[in-house]
């Protein structure tokens, strides 16, 4: 296991706290967010790429 894919298993953290947030202080813009780290996190975990990396492979899609 890389650094990267430690990163992606905090940002899943991240993620998720950001959403629980989203949902108790009732604001759709922090739970998005907090989706899409949860995204990115998995992402990284999975292919051990940097946060930047991938962010610049999805705006490619």
């Amino acid at each position: 296991m890389n650094s990267e894919q430690i990163k992606g298993k905090w940002n899943q953290i991240k993620g998720k706290m950001k959403q629980e947030y989203g949902i108790q202080a009732n604001d759709d813009e922090t739970f998005s967010e907090g989706k899409f780290d949860e995204l990115l996190g998995r992402a990284q975990e999975k292919t051990g790429k940097t946060k930047e990396a991938i962010k610049r492979e999805i705006s490619s899609w």
